[in-house]
């Protein structure tokens, strides 16, 4: 699999309201775990009077990096149903988070569940999902004769060129989807013999 499914970075918000209890959802695309982290922090700042701001987050093209987090709501109700949605809906590169209001009514552990599971949703309908391609990136150096032929390669293949520098040594860094890496390297090292 070389490919993922994410948001965009605009911001999808979600809300659910509950016996007078708010829950406000955003979305956000991230690529770190500091990044996540940051925006968390943001979000207490700013909803400093909230009684709750619980989040999950899933990293990286493997789906291998998450993390839940109830911020004082009973165990698995808040970051657990969070986490379900995104695992649901397939995404990754994606931050959750979810601020409570308490409205002086106690919604039970299957309430709680129900409220940030269906503010989660709600959020992330509320967000453009987008297929990304998982890419690899390739840097090659070569004579400034060969750059006719290097730029053809990036014409033909699906590449991004990420970097270049071009002098009496030239040097390109290109990201391509990784079930095409060992393509290019091919046909980049061909060049060297055809010199």
């Amino acid at each position: 699999m070389d490919t993922y499914k994410t948001i965009t970075n605009n911001i999808g918000e979600g809300y659910y309201t509950e016996k007078r209890s708010k829950f406000l959802a955003f979305a956000h695309h991230v690529e770190t775990v500091d990044e996540a982290m940051d925006i968390v922090k943001q979000y207490r700042k700013k909803y400093y009077d909230a009684r709750h701001c619980c989040y999950a987050y899933m990293i990286g093209p493997e789906r291998d990096v998450f993390r839940a987090n109830d911020d004082g709501e009973p165990s698995s109700t808040a970051g657990k149903p969070i986490l379900g949605q995104i695992n649901s809906n397939e995404l990754t590169n994606i931050l959750i988070i979810v601020v409570r209001y308490y409205g002086g009514v106690n919604l039970g552990t299957g309430g709680l569940i129900v409220a940030y599971r269906t503010a989660a949703a709600d959020a992330i309908a509320h967000s453009k999902i987008e297929e990304r391609l998982v890419e690899e990136e390739v840097k090659y150096d070569f004579t400034y004769p060969m750059m006719n032929s290097v730029m053809r390669i990036t014409k033909e293949m699906p590449v991004r060129i990420v970097d270049q520098h071009f002098d009496n040594t030239c040097s390109i860094t290109l990201a391509i989807r990784k079930s095409l890496v060992q393509q290019l390297k091919d046909r980049l090292s061909k060049l060297d013999f055809e010199g």
